[in-house]
């Protein structure tokens, strides 16, 4: 079985179930997910977790996202892109490229986004895109979303190309409908291609044809993200002790006279740990601004994530990644 995560290119018209049951079926293993549904109709990055990387598929729907989105100005539909039922359409020679620049930058930064009716979040136990089919339209509470960068590619009146980067829970496709609709004439994605979700680039990415040929020739294994190196900002300690072996693979709390000595790691593989020197002479892991480290047994497993406890004096599991087999 393969433990990690694989960046996979979605192609348009496959969903993002689709991928995970092509992979199952190319890989030979049913133990797979993925990070955060891409649109049928929409191309690009998605990080898939295999194994015990299944245990990443939270952490990394939370990362941040890069898009480039193409925004068809003066067409307005029901599901915000071209999958949809047309609405409207509006003329679209007022407008001016400062205009449409002015309008797409103010969305930077945090803003209130009412999600669209065709989306798969619920309410009252119903998928929104259930409702809609219905012909039934609720009403939606505004969402926190920050967009983080949006820079315009270029301007071809009606159509805006866009790289926006965003936090989770950010349709592109309601962006483009709301800058349309500051700008009046209203306004619905026509194209989007995800080109990043936090290390995973579009460069890096494999199409399923690709995952299969390298499947085949045993060499997948090479484009997969083992699941520490997804922590390799992280400080490493590896275990020197019996006893606390038996501790971590239970997936247990240990004190802190068993682990990291003041902080002290061990350092292993290609991971670096800055350490200082401290009164006595010991030396002194500083910790990185997320405060966790990785943590391995003797036989270097990798066991998780843990975090320090100084008011119990013990190092706290924060992510156990035992088992999945």
């Amino acid at each position: 079985m393969f433990h990690g995560v694989i960046n996979i290119y979605k192609e348009p018209g496959f969903t993002s179930h689709d991928v995970v049951a092509k992979l199952r079926g190319i890989l030979r293993q049913k133990k797979i997910g993925h990070t955060g549904t891409l649109d049928p109709a929409a191309e690009g990055v998605l990080p898939v977790c295999l194994g015990k990387g299944t245990k990443l598929c939270d952490l990394l729907t939370d990362k941040r996202k890069t898009y480039q989105a193409v925004l068809l100005l003066g067409t307005e539909t029901d599901t915000q892109d071209m999958t949809g039922t047309i609405l409207s359409e509006k003329p679209t020679e007022q407008l001016t490229e400062p205009a449409v620049r002015g309008a797409a930058e103010s969305f930077v930064g945090p803003y209130m986004q009412v999600p669209p009716m065709y989306s798969a979040l619920k309410v009252n136990g119903k998928k929104l895109y259930e409702l809609a089919r219905a012909g039934k339209e609720v009403e939606r509470a505004a969402r926190p979303v920050e967009i983080y960068d949006l820079q315009i590619d270029a301007v071809e009146l009606p159509r805006v190309t866009m790289t926006v980067t965003c936090s989770k829970g950010t349709y592109i496709r309601t962006l483009c409908h709301d800058i349309g609709e500051k700008l009046g004439c209203g306004g619905c994605m026509e194209k989007l291609i995800r080109t990043r979700v936090d290390r995973f680039t579009i460069g890096d990415s494999l199409r399923l044809s690709e995952v299969e040929a390298l499947a085949k020739a045993g060499q997948i294994e090479d484009r997969i993200v083992p699941v520490d190196g997804m922590f390799e900002d992280c400080p490493a300690y590896v275990s020197e002790s019996e006893v606390l072996d038996k501790l971590l693979q239970n997936g247990n709390p240990f004190p802190k006279g068993l682990g990291p000595r003041d902080g002290c790691l061990v350092q292993i593989g290609s991971s670096l740990a800055e350490h200082q020197v401290s009164a006595d002479g010991n030396s002194e892991m500083v910790l990185p601004d997320s405060g966790i480290i990785r943590v391995y047994d003797s036989a270097n497993q990798f066991i998780g994530l843990y975090a320090y406890q100084p008011e119990k004096k013990q190092w706290k599991p924060r992510k156990i990644f035992l088992g999945g087999e």
